[in-house]
């Protein structure tokens, strides 16, 4: 790969200052890649703008120059999705992290979209008001990255997915015009084009400020943490209370190898190691019948197998009933260097076959897979643990990978409920769409971008990469 002209950069850097262009090849390195570490691409440049003025300038000189553009917040994507696959030149949100405006009246919120998720909601919280949307890795990542891969996290089961709380952006298309979609006071009757725009996965251009819709804090929460001898009761013990009309804020699942890589670390949350699956149910809501539902769903976790039940008595008590769960992806380092993270989603009902099968083909791989997932939207993360220096093994993870997502979809499922397609998953969407579905998906990508710089070779697979791509 050619490097960017001094020239060039030197017109990035009178926009943004010479500290906030990157070119090093040794600070190139931290960009190489996203939490996905099985994708590594050095982009050519990073560049770091402040707002979205300078982020328009930036992008108008790229596009001048005619070289691509890789939006990129803090990195914690789990698709490759932030990745300069074609040579492109990174522009970082990072320093794009002011809170604009917090409006409790219309409970709404303006942050740039370098703003980190937990920092939104902390902002938020004297007027009463919370940011719904939780990923796990919200003391990390950022709103923009939120909305461009449409993110879930554990209390997605009840609040819903990012989409549900977006309201306006403010865009910077890859030309460098800039544009509002949505926002208050600026509704139109038209297209749904924030709709679209979130979940686009940095395709359609880069999100520089985002209105969002606060909610009111929970008054009262109730937290258990069952303990299963299988990953497989854990899983009926889900599906038998939703079934029951039950609706929990959150069901969430971590298997035997996540608990012994979370209690082996600095993260060590209490959780039984011989235990072959945890799963933590949270309800949330006014105070009067919380207590009930949490005593229904005690139940049908005994009914299921459960060998022990906690119950969170305080905030405290809550925090380190959720702690192995939220810190499992943290801990995936002690199991091995490289980590291929899948986010298929399945039917509730199917989550005891799909969770056999899983293992049936990791065992059959000889790899090591530990799963956390969102239990209750059957949203399933099989994380395989391995080192990319091993060029057997990283062939068995691609192949067993392969396999995971065909019988995930075999069950009436899909490749990504939350992480996004990238270029991770990129090789599976015919599986799920059809050549004619994929061109519709290539025009609207060319309505905003309509020389493919934005983010280019993520997504959608070209066209003469169809055939065959998820056979």
């Amino acid at each position: 790969m050619n490097p960017l002209p001094s020239t060039l950069l030197a017109e990035l850097a009178s926009i943004v200052g010479p500290d906030w262009v990157i070119s090093d090849a040794d600070r190139l390195l931290v960009y190489e890649s996203d939490a996905q570490t099985a994708h590594n691409v050095a982009p050519q440049a990073v560049v770091l703008p402040i707002d979205t003025d300078e982020a328009s300038r930036v992008a108008q000189i790229l596009h001048r120059h005619r070289v691509p553009l890789v939006p990129r917040g803090s990195g914690t994507g789990l698709s490759g999705g932030a990745l300069a696959t074609e040579g492109g030149v990174v522009v970082g949100t990072s320093r794009m992290n002011r809170i604009l405006e917090v409006d409790p009246e219309n409970r709404r919120a303006v942050v740039q979209s370098g703003v980190l998720n937990t920092d939104l909601s902390h902002a938020a919280a004297p007027f009463g008001l919370h940011y719904a949307p939780d990923p796990s890795s919200q003391t990390a990542c950022t709103i923009g990255g939120n909305v461009a891969e449409n993110s879930g996290g554990p209390h997605c089961l009840k609040y819903g997915v990012t989409t549900r709380y977006i309201t306006g952006l403010r865009v910077v298309l890859v030309s460098g015009e800039t544009v509002w979609l949505g926002g208050q006071g600026r509704e139109a009757p038209t297209f749904d084009l924030v709709g679209l725009f979130v979940g686009s996965e940095g395709c359609f251009g880069l999100a520089t400020e985002v209105e969002v819709a606060l909610v009111p804090v929970p008054e009262a929460t109730r937290t258990l943490l069952a303990i299963f001898e299988t990953l497989e009761d854990a899983g009926r013990a889900v599906t038998a209370i939703v079934s029951a009309g039950l609706l929990p804020a959150a069901l969430e699942i971590v298997d035997q190898n996540t608990i012994k890589a979370v209690e082996a670390s600095i993260f060590a949350a209490g959780y039984p190691t011989d235990a072959g699956a945890a799963l933590v149910v949270e309800f949330d809501g006014v105070e009067a019948g919380l207590a009930l539902e949490a005593e229904e769903a005690e139940r049908f976790c005994r009914a299921a197998g459960a060998r022990e039940v906690r119950r969170a008595e305080s905030s405290e008590e809550r925090v380190a009933l959720w702690k192995g769960r939220k810190k499992a992806f943290g801990t995936m380092g002690r199991l091995a260097p490289d980590l291929l993270v899948q986010d298929a989603t399945v039917p509730r009902t199917r989550l005891p076959e799909v969770l056999s099968r899983i293992a049936e083909i990791a065992e059959r791989y000889q790899l090591q897979v530990a799963n956390v997932f969102h239990a209750g939207d059957g949203n399933l993360h099989p994380n395989i643990v391995f080192d990319r220096r091993d060029a057997e093994e990283t062939r068995k993870v691609e192949a067993a990978s392969k396999e995971i997502m065909g019988v995930c979809v075999d069950a009436g499922g899909t490749i990504t409920g939350e992480h996004g397609v990238g270029a991770d998953k990129q090789k599976y969407m015919p599986l799920v769409f059809s050549p004619h579905e994929l061109e519709v998906l290539r025009r609207v990508k060319g309505v905003f971008d309509p020389e493919g710089r934005c983010n280019p070779g993520k997504v959608v697979p070209p066209p003469d990469q169809e055939e065959g791509a998820g056979s």
